[in-house]
């Protein structure tokens, strides 16, 4: 295991792991039963899951450019979502991960983009 994924690392790979599973399981379930409800909210929260999982995987295996593009991306859509349903409740009939800044998840998906970038920023070589 690389340095960004020892010690203190340790515990970030476990919260992404626990998201993948957690986004993953809402959302294959939201997809498989009621898709036509709120197909938008239900794909961003699959998409959310597979940012989760791509994140859980390159932190794991010390791909600090991959983990840095995937905060990235986790950031923007966390922060973009995040607005849009504030802005136009409407538009997401149903919550996404992301839905309100991750209201739904104890906001952990607004807090956990910084943790991880100040982690591994933090643990430069």
């Amino acid at each position: 295991m690389s340095s960004i994924g020892s010690g203190p690392g340790r515990a970030l790979i476990a919260v992404y792991g626990l998201f993948s599973l957690a986004a993953g399981a809402r959302a294959g379930v939201q997809i498989a039963t009621r898709f036509g409800e709120a197909p938008l909210a239900y794909s961003l929260s699959a998409f959310a899951a597979a940012v989760y999982v791509l994140l859980t995987v390159a932190l794991w295996r010390g791909a600090r450019r991959t983990a840095l593009a995937a905060l990235g991306v986790e950031l923007a859509g966390v922060l973009i979502i995040g607005t849009a349903s504030v802005v136009d409740p409407a538009a997401f009939p149903d919550e996404t991960v992301w839905s309100v800044y991750g209201k739904g998840y104890l906001f952990i998906p607004l807090v956990l983009p910084f943790v991880g970038l100040y982690w591994l920023l933090k643990r430069r070589r």
